[in-house]
């Protein structure tokens, strides 16, 4: 294959270059802090600093049980990045409450080390997608480094821990009251269950009902439920979104899923089935405008990489009649309710990822 990339000197903007590879060099830095990140959560690095305010690399070595000499370094790469603050003429380091909120505190809806896994994963991953990109084949989701499901449900966890039941479910007709008399619900394609979990805490005399493809996934959901003494209220099950009883739920979600399904329509035309006469299907997907040019962002730059390497690769191997992507946006999406027999669509919220709908017949 040829890669003559030869360009004509006399064509080049040398300050448009300058810039542009600047850009790149940055986004190169990125992925070297991203292990950083992920060392400072695993090794209690960030929360001890939260905790401790100004410390020197002796200071923190000694709190964390960590070798002084690597924590030296770390403490400075994050100091470079603008991660921790640094007092020069006392040589310690330190945290703003905003830094925190991002990096130290697990329960913030802001918190991002271990969404971190998941790029690690679409690294681990690059020989299964340099074959699938060739031949058009697809990749399923249990064929993944493990890290990706984990990456991916730590993302998603504390934003819908912040959000579902305070703000999405009661913006939807008539859901909240049903909840609290109890209904059945089913959270199709439930991941590690932490959706299914936050509704469970809020309505415990509703039933839920977790369904997932993934073996592994199911079994780390039935151990987040236990953990959360959920169990009671919530089951999980392994079955695939085409393919769980149809037995008459109150309300159906699908939480930034039906995207990564390939035959999307059939899956809300099942779904459509299995709802009771007044159930409500609520759908949660990556928040994106319906044309390319309105997702020239950095969500959309994070998003079209993961869809490329996971979402779009998971859809071809389920079947690949129709492959959203993560950036389906609201147009392709109401088309695919309307043909999967709902035709009452509306917006109720919406975050800087997530597009909330509630879908009725």
């Amino acid at each position: 294959m040829s890669t003559d990339t030869s360009v004509s000197t006399a064509a080049i903007d040398e300050a448009a270059l300058i810039e542009f590879a600047g850009r790149a060099v940055d986004h190169l830095a990125a992925g070297y802090l991203g292990v950083m990140i992920s060392l400072g959560a695993r090794l209690g690095l960030y929360a001890a600093i939260a905790d401790a305010g100004p410390v020197t690399s002796v200071e923190l070595a000694e709190r964390t049980n960590c070798a002084e000499r690597y924590v030296r370094d770390w403490l400075a790469s994050q100091a470079a990045a603008g991660y921790l603050q640094y007092d020069a003429e006392a040589r310690t380091f330190s945290m703003t409450s905003e830094q925190a909120m991002v990096l130290a505190v697990d329960s913030s809806p802001f918190y991002l080390p271990t969404a971190w896994s998941t790029p690690a994963a679409m690294w681990a991953d690059e020989t299964k997608a340099l074959q699938a990109f060739r031949t058009g084949e697809g990749i399923a989701w249990g064929d993944h480094a493990p890290r990706l499901a984990h990456g991916t449900a730590a993302f998603y966890r504390n934003g819908y821990r912040a959000n579902l039941t305070s703000q999405w479910l009661p913006a939807l007709d008539g859901v909240h009251e049903a909840l609290a008399r109890g209904i059945d619900v089913a959270d199709v394609g439930s991941g590690h269950g932490h959706s299914t979990i936050i509704m469970a805490e809020a309505y415990p005399t509703s039933r839920f009902h977790g369904f997932d493809t993934h073996a592994a996934s199911v079994i780390e959901a039935r151990h987040n439920a236990s953990e959360a003494g959920v169990q009671d209220n919530v089951t999980f099950t392994v079955a695939r979104a085409d393919e769980y009883p149809q037995n008459g739920f109150g309300l159906i979600c699908f939480f930034d899923a039906l995207h990564d399904m390939g035959d999307p329509i059939g899956v809300v035309r099942h779904a459509e089935a299995a709802l009771s006469p007044d159930g409500a299907l609520l759908l949660v997907e990556p928040n994106a405008g319906d044309r390319l040019e309105d997702n020239l962002n950095v969500v959309g730059q994070s998003y079209y990489a993961a869809s490329s390497m996971i979402c779009t690769a998971h859809a071809i191997a389920d079947g690949g009649q129709l492959v959203l992507g993560a950036q389906a946006g609201l147009k392709r999406l109401t088309a695919v309710l309307n043909a999967g027999g709902f035709h009452r669509v509306r917006v109720v919220a919406e975050t800087p990822f997530n597009l909330v709908i509630e879908a009725r017949r």
